[in-house]
């Protein structure tokens, strides 16, 4: 069987027998502040497990996307060097919420696992957790396997929980013997040995706990089923092989590194890591990618980069030298097509930001290792045969080179790494990473409202056909609680049964406006949607009071509504004119869309000219005059996407959404609030363009009245400058060309004699040269108002002198600037650098750098001369 028979035959098992598929949610969590990515099967299901979610079923199965590349769950620096780890998987599970329990996810998991995809029972083992007297006795009873072969572990092995926080329980596993010839060969080798012998193919987790931040751990409503299968795993199970990088899930792949690198699996143990390394990752790029996740210095996209030029600098030890990753990614798409056609869908768009990536890391990985060998013969020139910490982790962080590739280069040295040191720096940079990416799931849902979204209750929006209706009030929050009353002058959240308000979702913000009652009024300042789709409303009770069951009426403000929507609209029309125009590569990236203006950020590697953007303009604008009517329907998803409707990485979709159609000429799933008809729009105008990101550009756009404004207010400027200079405004461009030519040639001349008098001012301070321990030594202040400029007369005085040190300083209104440069018959005596941090000391500041050259900086200009009269001290005491 292949992976492809595999999954299917595990989702079509498990339907059969009551359970209801499940399609895999995102690798970016939906609402999940605590997790960096979907490491899991349950991930999707953890609201159901805590009881804050009821579902339509109480059973299901799915096949999940799962990256293990961060937090606690982390197999990042094992891939490449074992047979399982991977940072990319696809895990197989079947859940139980409060339906069936241990007995019945025993049976189910053995039956299919040696009567469907045919393991014999003789060489499998289970593991239960140490005090799981239940679970044992289970195993044994219902479905035969001896005693001897049922194994109790510690919490380690057999307590399983999705993070620090959340869902847990004992867990039992089904484990394959692959045999003496695969494991370590120690007498004491069993069930639970690090070695790959005992290979553990399906953890059956039994849920029954809720562990919060202080570790405290409370019984879930209901005990429940979570189970996780790896389908690598199985596959290599099932067709035959010991290490997962032999079946067809990656064997294809593998075939592409050889062809590109010129070097074959299996070849040797070293090409074997970076062969199934760059396997391995380029899975989890192409679908970290193709999820919406983007290469960046912080959280989610930290992440990726270095997952990228991990790949990359193991590239660099098959002699790959040119960008590859971009080639191995195009052949995930292709191997996973069947199972992920969005994943081929979006081939050109993932290979451009991966190619771009690459580009940047190529010249990276060059500069980090000349970084790292200057480092290492500072080290050596100190008699230091140990690499700290703070480098090791700069290496890492910085240049993305895995602790393993510096102690290769270290090693015919002798020289030791401080891995304490370093461990410490990453600790830190954990801390970092999690700080940028906390909080960013999108909106938590308070304890108040978990309790209606508990009793499976769900706010109705009507808010696309009316801007006014009657509700009722389900619940009234103030400061987080839910409470029975509130009154004048209290700022509150209300929820009511249906609502006209739009909750901010898909960049779009949330209505504004009034609800109304007998004896109450509330200004609603803002509106957000909750992750089980409970519309709250907030705002401040502006008279009277209001009590859950009240009736009530709501009301959107209609003219902010309005304009909402003509930004909306117009960001559909942009991305598609953005595709025709640019290609197909563009794709969204994300978007605000206000009352008073939009933003709109897409895939492209460069900026956009001027002529372009007018073109964009012209198009969209076109668009508008057209007054085409949108037209707008609620379908299947798979309906949907199959005639060709763009769906964004970071939306969720279920298996119903609304399509928003302009003609044939844009197609999206979108939510939001829309025009009737594009010229209600109005007018359309850019106001920038810009780099947000690598590979990521940003529009921002006026409609409607707010672009009126726009052109307003920039005629009036125009018509102002000409009047100043007494021209026609269609003469202002040829004044400025004018003036800037003047400037320019002013600026020469001024430049000229800056050095003329530079050149004079050397040859004069030349004289103050002395020498000191048989040394030249000039130490003076010089009037220079740059770092560069204050370098660059270092080195002309370096020229004149021949040999000798050079110690020049100049000052600002506020800093105090210094160089030192140090001839190379001296360099066996005196170090820039450490001559350089002595000298700043005195002016409050530090630095350092090279042997021949440093630079440094102070917030003490006032003690410069200070500084430079210690500098002939220094070099006496050699």
């Amino acid at each position: 069987m292949t992976g492809d028979d595999l999954r299917s035959k595990f989702l079509t098992y498990f339907e059969q027998r009551g359970h209801t598929i499940v399609k895999s949610s995102s690798l970016v969590p939906d609402d999940d502040p605590t997790l960096l990515f979907t490491n899991a099967g349950m991930v999707q299901f953890k609201r159901t497990f805590l009881g804050e979610d009821k579902r339509p079923y109480v059973r299901g199965v799915s096949s999940q996307k799962c990256v293990r590349a961060g937090g606690k769950h982390n197999d990042l620096e094992n891939v490449g060097h074992t047979g399982r780890h991977h940072t990319f998987f696809e895990m197989l599970g079947n859940f139980s919420f409060g339906d069936y329990f241990k007995e019945r996810a025993i049976e189910l998991a053995w039956d299919l696992v040696t009567k469907g995809y045919g393991i014999p029972e003789d060489i499998l083992w289970v593991s239960v957790y140490e005090k799981d007297d239940e679970a044992h006795r289970l195993w044994s009873s219902h479905t035969g396997i001896p005693e001897d072969r049922i194994v109790r572990l510690g919490e380690k092995d057999n307590f399983w929980s999705m993070g620090d926080t959340g869902p847990c329980g004992p867990c039992s596993e089904i484990l394959m013997d692959q045999g003496e010839s695969i494991g370590c060969g120690r007498p004491e080798c069993r069930v639970g040995c690090d070695c790959d012998r005992y290979l553990e193919l399906w953890n059956l987790v039994f849920m029954e706990f809720n562990r919060d931040e202080s570790g405290r751990m409370a019984p879930l409503p209901k005990p429940s089923i979570d189970t996780g299968m790896g389908l690598e795993r199985i596959a290599a199970a099932v067709q035959g092989v010991t290490n997962n990088y032999e079946t067809d899930l990656f064997m294809p792949i593998i075939k592409e590194i050889e062809t590109i690198s010129g070097h074959s699996f299996k070849e040797s143990p070293e090409n074997d890591v970076s062969i199934k390394v760059i396997a391995d990752h380029s899975r989890a790029i192409a679908f970290l990618i193709g999820d919406g996740v983007l290469p960046s210095n912080e959280g989610r996209g930290y992440v990726l980069r270095r997952i990228v030029r991990r790949a990359i600098r193991y590239g660099r030890t098959l002699g790959l030298t040119r960008p590859f990753l971009h080639q191995t990614a195009g052949k995930v798409a292709r191997v996973m097509k069947d199972s992920y056609p969005e994943l081929l869908e979006a081939d050109a768009y993932i290979k451009n930001i991966i190619k771009n990536e690459e580009d940047r890391f190529l010249g990276t990985l060059d500069t980090g290792l000349r970084v790292l060998e200057d480092a290492l013969g500072e080290l050596k020139a100190k008699g230091i045969s140990g690499v700290p910490g703070d480098l090791i982790f700069k290496m890492y962080d910085t240049y993305g080179f895995p602790v393993d590739i510096i102690q290769d280069i270290v090693r015919d040295d002798g020289m030791t790494l401080d891995i304490a040191g370093f461990e410490a720096a990453m600790d830190q940079q954990r801390l970092r990473s999690r700080s940028s990416w906390k909080g960013a799931g999108g909106q938590e849902t308070a304890e108040a409202y978990k309790v209606l979204s508990a009793q499976g209750i769900r706010t109705e929006f009507k808010g696309y056909d009316n801007t006014s209706i009657e509700s009722e009030a389900l619940m009234v929050v103030r400061d987080g609680k839910a409470v029975e009353q509130a009154t004048a002058g209290d700022p509150i959240e209300l929820v009511s049964g249906t609502t006209p308000f739009y909750g901010e979702a898909g960049g779009q913000v949330g209505d504004r406006g009034r609800i109304f009652g007998k004896d109450f009024e509330m200004e609603v300042t803002d509106t957000v949607r909750d992750p089980n789709d409970i519309f709250i409303h907030k705002g401040k009770v502006l008279q009277g009071s209001i009590t859950p069951g009240q009736k009530v009426t709501l009301t959107v403000d209609k003219e902010r509504r309005l304009a909402i929507a003509r930004n909306h609209t117009a960001t559909h029309i942009l991305h598609a004119v953005l595709r025709q125009i640019l290609g197909d590569h563009v794709k969204q990236s994300g978007s605000l869309v206000t009352p008073d203006r939009m933003r709109f950020d897409f895939t492209h590697f460069s900026a956009v000219d001027e002529k372009t953007l007018q073109d964009i303009e012209i198009l969209v604008n076109d668009r508008i005059q057209q007054n085409i009517p949108l037209q707008i329907e609620e379908m299947d998803a798979d309906e949907a996407f199959e005639s060709g409707a763009t769906a964004l990485f970071e939306e969720k979709y279920g298996d119903r959404v609304r399509l928003v159609a302009i003609e044939d000429f844009s197609k999206e799933l979108c939510g939001g609030t829309h025009t009737g008809r594009t010229g209600d729009i109005g007018l359309f105008k850019v106001v920038s363009e810009g780099s947000v990101a690598a590979g990521v550009r940003r529009i921002e756009a006026l409609t409607g009245k707010a672009a009126i404004s726009h052109t307003q207010e920039t005629s009036r400027t125009l018509h102002t400058l000409a009047q100043m200079l007494k021209i026609k405004p269609e003469e202002l461009i040829e004044r400025f060309q004018k003036t800037l030519t003047q400037l320019k040639s002013v600026d020469k001349e001024l430049a000229a004699l800056k050095a003329k008098k530079a050149v004079a001012a050397s040859d004069r301070l030349l004289s103050e040269v002395k020498s000191v321990n048989g040394v030249s030594v000039l130490a003076q202040e010089v009037s220079v108002e740059t770092p560069a400029a204050l370098r660059d007369l270092a080195d002309r005085f370096k020229a004149k002198m021949k040999s000798g040190i050079v110690v020049l300083g100049s000052r600002t209104s506020d800093k105090a600037l210094l160089v030192v440069v140090v001839t190379k018959e001296h360099l066996g005596r005196y170090h820039a650098g450490q001559i350089v941090k002595q000298v700043a000391a005195v002016v409050g500041g530090g630095g350092g750098g090279r042997p021949d050259m440093a630079q440094a900086g102070g917030s003490k200009p006032e003690k410069l001369s200070e500084a430079l009269d210690i500098v002939f001290d220094i070099v006496a005491r050699g």
